[in-house]
């Protein structure tokens, strides 16, 4: 293939392919010329132009198939626009040759069609350069036309549309012959011609003012014409053409050509009365009104109908949405008047009506809910209340009216019904898009909704009434606050009313509709409320009989108040189920002998009655079944059951019944059939097994017998297919956005589809995913669609006999009949078998015996062969689904065996498809195809059939029978890729484009090949490439393909080889090919679309993005979306997209693909995304009535003025997003957050915008988040402010992060201050209005949250500012305090538990952050009092804040405490097991009720965790020692709070002591706490586990629950245990650092405990001898500790899990195993270092805890541990810095050498030896053989060897071995090359001979210091040349110093006489002074300096060397001289500034 990759065809490779592959060739030329023609250069075009036009037109004459002709001619144009024109006539003189010519025979029909195809794309593009060469062409065109077949026609058209595309204006004279030629193919017999007949008229249309004006008329009616019998394809080109004609006439101005016309302007009211026409009237005229006109028996064919329904659509559309606004009135006047009583013959039956009311919704749906913005809606749906209010009026002047003409009146009532179905659903559905937004609407006292929709509940229709309750319903859903207000305003009416039929039968609609909508009202409704309506209900049933003219609506009334209710679910329920099992068990006779006295009885109105309240009361049961399935225990089963027998009695009693009381009781008697057996489906069988076959007889006589005589294939069917056959099918089937009217056309003439009145009982079910109302059919179909469902379960669960019987009875059934009768009665049985098939594969059972089999077999054989071609798909899927029951391989082959035979003989279309679908299915549930025999056969036969030209439906089935084989067979097919590969292209090259169901199949093929490729599709080896080439080839082709569907096909190929093979897919082209579909009119080609830009943006998110943008700024001609790219980027495209898009799968794939665009692109592209969403959100802003903010931002005063539409019109170029709806803006916010977050994770500079403004400076094209605070929070604060409230959920959010992100960035220009503080009017503005009475708990709840955020940010530090927001919150608190009672009864009791526990929550952050702040200042006062002045003045500002933020809290404290704690109490409830749920309270806690604890749980879970932690801090600031006066009286576990009012004060138990009450609160915190942490759930946040940690520390940090914990050892060992487990599961080192510092306070109260043992055991046995004193501490005598009770054996296992974590090196077990690397250091985490430095501190503390026996005991595993610390961290750093985790070992070390167990007489001697034995260990780290020495910091070790030996008692060191070993590891540091190290090693001596004890001191004096005199001696020699030598000279005089001090008087002269020669020779004289270096200049002061005080102490050794050397002297005296002057100075400044060496020793001054 890569040889067709050339500007001229490669001719001799040509030549030598096969005929196949030649032009497969051909087409892989063409389609590189095109994309080379364009970036060629010209003089490279001219030059081999001819040869070029040669070999083009060449292969016209070669008959190629419709892709090639198509390219040719494209390239054609494209060779002559781009290079010479001069040979273009010949080249047209050719075409039209070729055209002329009289060949009529079929093959040589593709060369006339590439000739036409060839001349229209030549005009096209070359245009009026080819002068009038076009009069000759089109006449030609137009007479072949005459005797052309369809295909001809077809091209012909297309060809003409694209002449006049390229001609535009100078057309004109050829105009009239084209109308007329395309007039006759409008009516074409091919469908596809008629397609592109419209396509061409709308292109005529451009240019030929007469279609428009004076043929205006002929034109309309020749549309509607063309809509009679047409299909899905053509009324969508003619809807468009008709629409787009109308419109044009409508705003056309007027031209002076058409004056001459006398055309006159029309009208609005013309051109609608033009469409009605058709509406009404369909394609028979305006004037011959045809004989059934006239007889009045011809009703409008449905398609001419639903074709004017897209065209009114198409035509509103092309006028947009603000020409709607203005129009409105006048359109909704006239749709709704098409259903109204002024065109009786509409609506003559109840079937037209429903088809015209579906019309007419579809228009209102489409126009308003599509074309309008909010704002606009709002007003629509004004309008709508309008025309109910005048309906209203008309009904009530016919009711009250009571003269003579009462009868006519009431036709015109009934007649009115349609407009106000119409009007009330298409209010509805507004309401339900608005959503909150519409709350001012319904506000708004002078439009009235809720009253014109509740007046109309009376109406005398019943479809009306449902209607006006299934607004209700919406509204409620809308709007959750009205929920419970419309509730109670129904019931009291329904209560007052309850003598009217109307009344009754209308409320309890709207009350059942009502209580559907709870279950979509997060909020819910009053628990109570179901209560009311059981009691109504009951009423009602019980009342039925009273007054017989309204008993049947009672009954009805009753049942369905009780159905509905069942939808609240369990918990509500549970309190009515013993009532409503009363009612069920009265409703039917007890026994079959009363049913046979009912039968003897009554009329037949009370069998109405009677048959009603049955059936009411089985959709109830059914109700309870599937909404509660968890109350269904063995009991409630038990006590359903009694009446089922005696239903199922009734049921066989039926058909008596109905012959006794005449035929009034056939619908009551079918709705009972219907109802029952919907109820034994749902029930499991095992329940009802006794009346299996009664009820099997009556399902099968209703199904064989059917009442109706209606196809209902369309409804039952379906779902029994499966989806991927479901395509062959054609669009009808398929999703469109205009399934809601097109359902009609499916379902032949005698059904419209379903409607409400048809079963009221749907009214409070969930709806189906694709409506916006339930749909339920008429009585006699959904009887036959419960009764197939119902046979499926039971026929599954008979035996096997009674199958035979039932299958036998079956097939006779459909023998017997004929005609149309005998399809219905197969197309139900194939339904009923196929769904017990499919319960039979469920439960894995068998068919049965062979002949059952036998049967089987033939029944789905006879619908294989059926005319129906849905039926056949059924039988097919049946077909698997046998083969999948029996599941025997010779049964199966047998199977496929049949099909062979068939497709061999049959020679009909209707076998061939039948049977080859049969053959792809077949192995479809048996998990693939494993025989290559079979395969092999099927392939054959497949591959013949697929080539069979004469039928294109047989082609179809059998590709699509292909690709189900190539899907099943994996691997397998690979033999036969290529084969089928090339005649999958064979067939796009050639079968017509017209034959759209043959290229689906196709596409579908070929997708499954590349399915089956998969990453093999990457390779390089020769073969696979050809293959790919191939698969790209044939997606080329379908992309070119005319039909939508066939390139969705085409794009999801591509986006399987994108997935496969990335590299080979032409990204550029593809994403071109889906931003031109993006807007298409066909839904599943915009699903493709979006589905494959999602899988690419996860990839390639910027180039798809940039490629987009670039092919709209070359913008090709034929290329303009409706939406602007250029502008706003693919992303902002589809932002817009998703506002316009109804569809939620789409809607949902175009998020995703957003969120991962975002998440790719957000951080680089930053401020494109944030004006993106700045300006969906903003559209908001101009809607909102919400106070705008008082700030200083200048945008606020530039508010437009939205009346003036010029105004908005011109703002129309900077608002992309015109009103977009509520959900967009929700998403829009949502992004905004995820755009911070991106950022989060993308740096620092985000957050800092010092850091931001200079990389801003250094590039510009960096962007960061903090440049764009001030649009962050105008985002959050227009969200916040919306109407919506999710909207304002969303806003707030964004707040909220906002305000947690940048809390701490600091203000530049303003130190002290930080940027979010200049905007705090907007925080406020935007939570003020959250806080308002009438906001919903859930905004409120969530505005808490950001309150407290707020205050805790610490961004605003005075408290006058911070008041503000403070306020809300105390407003809050004062709600809170109000209790349950008050809370208003709008929503469920739940919600005010969430709202008062989202303040509580809110309150405790705050009080923590305040204490925190305070607890924070105190530590900085302490330490700000070491330093100077000012920052003391600082501090008091500081302070004057945390606590004001203290004392803000502290006035409601007393009340948060009770309220917390009250919480607390109930959480603690709440989270026992349920085998306590006995012990719960009855009536609830405080801040919940009974009934709705599960509703209030969660809520709990939400906050429990910071009111815990305030709680304990409230507690320990008080200390425990506080009660409350009041508190002492009431009992603790009900805390006073206005709810606790209830009990009265004689029932409060006694007076509790302080002590028991701070026991209890102590239990209450630790219970929790312990329940918690014992097992998080693993999604449980971070937060809560520390703050729950942070509790625990915070109690334990005062000593009275220290003491309890103390002196509770299984207690604190509990708690160990627990925090063990915590750390082992949870890996944040927060979580792991706050639980070691409770570790740390359990042990310091064991200590506590200990101590005070010990103390008081002193303080009583004084006198006795200290000997018998008892053993206090663990290990008592014996030292033995026991796991689990030991409280330092689980101090330990903690510590030590710790460590080992950290350093696994220290685990024993672990340094053998070749895995750890004994002496490779592993540098720790700083969190990993602060772990284990706290683990050491708690080790050190152990032995504390212990007796001596004890302490022993764990004495070496606690110095194990801390020298392996030592060991493995001593490494060196950089900065020559100590390690955390030495120093934390350093300072363990030393508290266990000094610790009093060392020196207590039990254990001293033990201690002894394992001290030592430590000391050895650490002397042995420096021995280490393999050269690893260096890596061990020196220092440390000998720091540690120091510790030993100063804090270690004597005895521990002094043993000479030990001494030795010390003193050389000394002196082998003192020789260091490091000066640091040796500066280490003088301060360590140092320390050393300053010890008091003389043996300790002296051998290191003895030793050590003639090497370090002999040192500081050589320096004369070598002068330090840096700070770090100096330091090193200065610490050694210091030690000699020191030294000379501390020794003994007759040796003191001695170390003077070394040390004075030293200092001296580090004098300078004055003259090497200036020359010398920084450092020899400094020894010489410090020289200087000691002399100056060491001469004066040992005045007589001074004078006396001074005497001896007079050199020295001379030295001395030059340098006192010369630094007089200098020395006042710098000694001042040196006695300020002591260099270095102090801060140094501060850090790590262990010793």
């Amino acid at each position: 293939m890569e040889l067709a990759h050339s500007l001229l065809l490669n001719e001799e490779e040509y030549n030598q392919l096969g005929e196949y592959q030649k032009s497969e060739f051909i087409f892989e030329w063409l389609r590189f010329l095109e994309k080379l023609l364009p970036v060629t250069s010209r003089a490279d075009i001219r030059e081999n132009q001819k040869k070029l036009v040669e070999q083009l037109t060449s292969l016209l004459n070669n008959a190629p198939g419709p892709p090639t002709r198509r390219l040719v001619a494209k390239n054609l144009a494209v060779l002559y626009s781009t290079g010479d024109t001069f040979s273009v006539y010949q080249t047209i003189e050719k075409c039209n040759e070729l055209i002329r010519s009289k060949d009529d025979s079929p093959s040589y029909l593709p060369t006339k069609l590439a000739a036409v195809v060839c001349l229209g794309y030549l005009y096209k593009k070359l245009g009026r350069i080819l002068g009038n060469s076009f009069t000759d062409t089109v006449g030609n065109v137009l007479k072949a036309m005459k005797n052309a077949e369809s295909q001809g026609r077809y091209e012909i058209m297309l060809s003409l549309q694209n002449i006049l595309k390229g001609l535009g204006a100078a057309a004109v004279p050829c105009h009239r012959d084209i109308y007329k030629a395309a007039r006759s193919c409008l009516t074409d017999r091919s469908m596809a011609v008629r397609c592109a007949a419209a396509k061409c008229l709308l292109e005529l249309q451009n240019e030929a003012v007469f279609m428009w004006s004076t043929d205006l008329d002929s034109v309309v009616t020749l549309c509607f014409k063309s809509f009679e019998g047409s299909n899905y394809d053509v009324r969508l080109a003619v809807s468009k053409l008709l629409g787009t004609i109308l419109a044009r006439a409508l705003t056309s101005k007027q031209t002076p050509a058409s004056t001459k016309h006398n055309f006159r302007r029309i009208s609005l009211e013309e051109v609608m009365e033009l469409l009605g026409t058709g509406f009404l009237r369909g394609s028979s005229g305006f004037l011959r009104a045809s004989g059934d006109m006239l007889k009045g028996t011809s009703s409008v064919s449905r398609d001419v109908r639903v074709g004017v329904t897209q065209a009114y659509v198409v035509f509103a559309s092309t006028l947009g949405g603000q020409w709607l606004e203005r129009n409105f009135s006048a359109f909704l006047s006239h749709i709704l008047d098409l259903v109204s009583q002024s065109h009786p013959k509409a609506i003559q039956s109840q079937m037209d009506a429903i088809g015209c009311r579906r019309c007419v919704s579809f228009i209102l749906r489409a126009t308003v809910g599509g074309l309008l913005g909010e704002k606009a809606q709002i007003a629509a749906a004004k309008e709508i209340c309008q025309a109910i209010w005048k309906l209203k009026k008309v009904v009530d002047a016919a009711m009250s009216d009571s003269n003579l003409e009462t009868r006519i009146m009431t036709a015109d009532v009934t007649a009115s019904q349609h407009v106000l179905v119409c009007a009330l659903q298409e209010l509805g559905s507004l309401i339900h898009g608005l959503g909150t937004t519409a709350a001012p609407l319904l506000q708004d006292s002078s439009t009235g909704v809720l009253e014109a929709v509740i007046s109309v509940i009376l109406h005398p229709s019943i479809s009306v009434r449902l209607t006006a309750a299934w607004c209700l319903r919406c509204i409620a859903v809308a709007l959750p606050s009205y929920a419970s207000l419309l509730l109670d305003r129904c019931i009291e009416r329904l209560s007052a009313l309850k003598s009217s039929p109307e009344a009754v039968t209308g409320y309890s609609f709207a009350v059942a509709a009502l209580l559907g909508a709870v279950k979509h009202c997060p909020l819910g409704i009053p628990h109570g409320k179901g209560k009311v309506i059981m009691t109504v209900a009951e009423d009602l049933l019980c009342s039925a009989s009273q007054n017989s003219r309204i008993s049947v609506q009672r009954t009805q009334a009753g049942w369905l108040l009780i159905a509905a209710l069942m939808t609240l679910g369990p918990a509500v329920v549970q309190h009515h189920l013993p009532r409503m099992l009363l009612l069920w068990k009265c409703v039917f006779p007890s026994s079959p002998k009363d049913l046979e006295t009912e039968k003897t009885r009554g009329d037949s109105f009370t069998w109405q009655v009677t048959l009603e309240g049955r059936a009411g009361a089985l959709c109830a049961i059914k109700s309870f079944v599937s909404h509660c399935a968890g109350l269904l225990t063995d009991e409630v089963v038990q006590r359903l059951l009694p009446p089922l027998p005696s239903a199922v009695d009734l049921l066989t009693q039926l058909s008596s019944i109905c012959k006794s009381y005449g035929n009034s009781l056939k619908t009551s008697s079918t709705v009972y059939r219907h109802k029952l057996y919907e109820l034994l489906a749902v029930l499991p069988p095992k329940t009802y097994e006794g009346s299996f076959c009664a009820v099997l007889k009556e399902s099968v006589a209703d199904l064989t017998v059917p009442d109706s005589q209606i196809d209902a294939s369309t409804f039952l069917l379906p779902p029994l297919c499966h989806k991927d056959d479901l395509l062959l099918l054609g669009p009808l089937l398929q999703e469109t956005d205009h399934r809601f009217i097109e359902e009609q056309l499916l379902l032949g003439n005698s059904v419209a589809g379903g409607s409400l009145e048809y079963d009221p009982y749907s009214i409070y079910e969930k709806v189906a995913k694709r409506d916006s109302i339930p749909k339920p059919l008429p009585p006699v179909l959904s009887v036959v669609s419960a009764a197939t469902r119902l046979f499926g379960v039971i026929f599954s669960h008979i035996g096997e006999t009674h199958r035979l019987q039932v299958l036998e009875q079956l097939l006779n059934s459909i023998k017997q009949t004929k005609g149309s009768r005998q399809q219905i009665v197969q197309l139900n049985v194939v339904s009923a078998f196929s769904t017990s098939l499919k319960h039979l594969a469920n439960c894995k059972g068998s068919l049965g015996p062979e002949e059952v089999k036998r049967s089987a077999v033939t029944l789905v054989m006879g619908a294989l062969e059926s005319n129906n071609p849905l039926l056949r798909c059924a039988a097919a899927e049946c077909w698997a689904r046998l083969a999948q029951v029996v599941s025997d391989s010779a049964f199966t082959a047998g199977l496929a065996q049949v099909s062979f035979d068939k497709l061999k003989s049959a020679r009909d279309v209707v076998s061939r498809t039948g049977h080859s679908l049969a053959l792809g299915c077949l192995y479809r549930y048996l998990g693939g195809i494993g025989s290559t025999q079979h395969l092999n056969a099927c392939v054959g036969i497949l591959y013949t059939l697929s080539q069979d030209s004469t039928s294109p439906d047989v082609q179809a089935w059998a590709l699509h029978s292909l690709s189900l084989i190539v899907d099943l067979a994996g691997p397998l097919y690979h033999v036969h890729v290529e084969p089928t590969l090339s005649l999958i292209l064979m067939l796009l090259l050639t079968v017509p484009p017209t034959y759209t169901e043959v290229h689906q199949s196709l596409g579908r093929c070929l997708n499954a090949l590349i399915t089956t490729l998969g990453p093999e599709l990457q390779g390089s080896s020769a073969t696979v490439s050809a293959l790919r080439t191939s698969c790209l080839l044939g997606c080329a082709v379908m992309q070119d393909n005319p039909d939508c569907l066939v390139q969705a096909q085409a794009i999801s190929c591509l986006q399987q080889l994108h997935m496969f093979a990335p590299r080979h897919v032409n990204l550029s082209n593809l994403v071109s090919c889906l931003c031109v579909n993006l807007c298409s009119s066909y839904l599943l080609l915009r699903r493709a679309v979006v589905a494959c830009l999602r899988q690419l943006v996860q990839r390639e998110a910027a180039e798809v993005s940039e490629y987009a943008v670039a092919l709209v700024k070359e913008s090709r001609e034929d290329f303009t979306p409706d939406i602007n790219i250029r502008e706003i980027g693919l992303e902002g495209a589809l932002l817009g997209l998703l506002d316009k898009e109804l569809d939620q799968r789409l809607c949902q794939d175009i998020k995703e693909t957003l969120s991962h665009m975002l998440t790719s692109m957000a951080v680089e592209k930053l401020s494109f995304w944030l004006k993106l969403c700045k300006d969906v959100l903003a559209a908001s802003a101009d809607f909102n009535t919400v106070a705008s903010v008082d700030t200083t931002q200048e945008e606020e005063t530039a508010k437009v003025d939205d009346a003036s539409i010029l105004t908005s019109e011109s703002d129309e170029r900077f608002h992309p997003f015109s009103n977009p709806r509520w959900s967009t803006r929700v998403f829009a916010a949502e992004c905004v957050c995820k755009i911070i977050n991106q950022c989060e994770n993308a740096g620092s500079a985000h957050f800092d915008i010092t850091l931001a403004q200079e990389r801003k400076q250094r590039d510009s094209r960096d962007d960061f988040l903090v440049l764009h605070l001030a649009d962050l929070i105008r985002m959050a604060f227009m969200a916040a402010t919306d109407h919506s409230d999710q909207l304002r959920l969303s806003g707030l959010q964004t707040l909220l992060i906002v305000v947690r992100k940048f809390a701490a960035v600091p203000e530049p220009e303003f130190p002290g201050h930080v940027i979010l503080e200049q905007y705090q009017a907007n925080v406020g503005a935007a939570l003020r209005p959250a806080f308002a009475p009438e906001t919903p708990p859930d905004v409120t709840a969530k505005a808490c949250q950001v309150c407290s955020a707020w205050i805790a940010s610490g961004v605003v530090s005075d408290l006058n500012d911070l008041r503000r927001v403070h306020q809300l919150l105390v407003s809050s608190l004062v709600k809170v305090q109000a209790g349950k009672e008050a809370q208003g009864q709008q929503y469920n009791e739940s919600t005010s538990t969430m709202e008062i526990l989202a303040v509580l929550k809110a309150w405790a952050e705050v009080y923590i952050v305040a204490v925190e702040k305070q607890k924070n200042q105190s530590d900085a006062h302490n330490h700000s009092l070491k330093t100077t002045k000012s920052a003391e003045e600082s501090y008091r500002d500081i302070t004057s804040s945390a606590s004001g933020l203290l004392d803000l809290v502290q006035a409601d404290l007393g009340t948060l405490s009770k309220l917390w704690l009250a919480a607390l109490q109930d959480f603690a409830l709440l989270i026992l097991p349920s085998e306590y749920a006995s012990q719960l309270p009855a009536e609830g806690g405080t801040f919940y009720t009974a009934e709705t604890i599960e509703n209030a749980r969660p809520h709990y879970y939400n906050s429990w965790a910071l009111i815990l932690y305030a709680t304990a801090l409230w507690l320990t600031t008080t200390g425990f020692i506080v009660v409350d006066p009041d508190e002492g009286v009431t009992n603790l576990s009900r805390p006073v709070t206005p709810t606790t009012m209830c009990q009265d004060s004689s029932t409060r138990p006694s007076v509790k002591s302080p002590e028991d009450v701070n026991t209890e609160r102590f239990h209450l915190i630790l219970g929790i706490s312990v329940e918690f942490l014992c097992s998080p759930r693993s999604d449980a946040a971070m937060e809560n586990i520390i703050a729950c940690l942070r509790a625990l520390q915070a109690l334990f940090d005062v000593p009275w629950p220290r003491s309890k914990i103390g002196g509770d050892q299984e207690l604190g060992v509990e708690l160990l245990n627990v925090l063990h487990r915590l750390i082992l599961t949870r890996e944040s080192p927060d979580i792991q650092l706050a639980a070691l510092e409770v570790v740390r306070l359990i042990l310091f109260a064991a200590q506590e405990h200990v101590k005070e043992k010990r103390r008081s055991a002193e303080v009583d046995d004084g006198a006795a001898e200290k000997e018998t004193l008892p053993e206090f501490g663990e290990g008592k005598d014996t030292g033995g500790l026991v796991p689990g009770k030991s409280l330092v054996f689980a101090t330990l296992e903690f510590c030590v899990c710790i460590l080992v974590r950290q350093l696994p090196q220290l685990n024993p077990k672990l340094t053998c195993s070749p895995a750890v690397q004994s002496g490779k250091h592993l540098l720790l985490s700083e969190d990993g270092s602060r772990l284990v430095s706290a683990a050491l501190v708690i080790l050190s503390d152990v032995p504390a805890i212990c007796s001596p026996e004890g302490s022993v005991s764990v004495l070496p595993t606690i110095l194990y541990l801390t020298i392996g610390v030592l060991k493995e961290t001593a490494v060196k750093l950089q900065d020559d810095q100590l390690p955390l985790t030495v120093a934390a070992s350093l300072q363990a070390l030393k508290g266990l050498l000094s610790s009093p167990m060392a020196r207590a007489e039990k254990s001293r001697t033990a201690w002894t030896d394992l001290l030592r034995s430590a000391l050895v260990t650490v002397l042995d780290c420096w021995d280490q053989v393999d050269g690893l020495l260096q890596q061990h910091d020196e220092v440390s070790l000998l720091t540690a060897i120091t510790v030993f030996i100063l804090s270690s008692s004597p005895e521990v060191t002094t043993i000479e071995c030990l001494q030795k070993r010390c003193i050389e590891k000394f002196k082998i540091t003192l020789d260091s090359k490091d000066p640091f190290v040796q500066y280490k090693c003088y301060q360590l001596l140092h320390s050393i001979f300053q010890h008091p004890n003389k043996t300790v001191s002296y051998p290191y004096i003895h030793s050590l210091a003639p090497s370090i005199v002999r040192k500081l001696q050589e320096t004369e020699k070598a002068k330090p040349e840096n700070a770090a030598e100096l330091h090193v000279i200065q610490e050694g005089i210091k030690v000699l110093t020191a030294l000379t001090a501390t020794a003994e008087e007759e040796h003191r002269a001695h170390l003077v006489a070394c040390l004075l020669p030293i200092l001296i020779s580090f004098l300078l004289d004055e003259n090497a002074l200036g020359s010398a270096t920084n450092a020899t200049k400094n020894l010489h002061e410090f020289a200087l300096q000691n002399l100056m005080q060491i001469g004066p102490q040992y005045s007589s050794v001074f004078k006396k060397l001074m005497s001896s050397s007079p050199t020295m002297k001379a030295r001395l005296e030059s340098a006192v001289k010369g630094n007089q002057e200098s020395i006042k100075v710098k000694t001042a400044k040196h006695a300020k500034n002591p260099g270095k060496s102090s801060s140094i020793q501060l850090k790590t001054n262990f010793l």
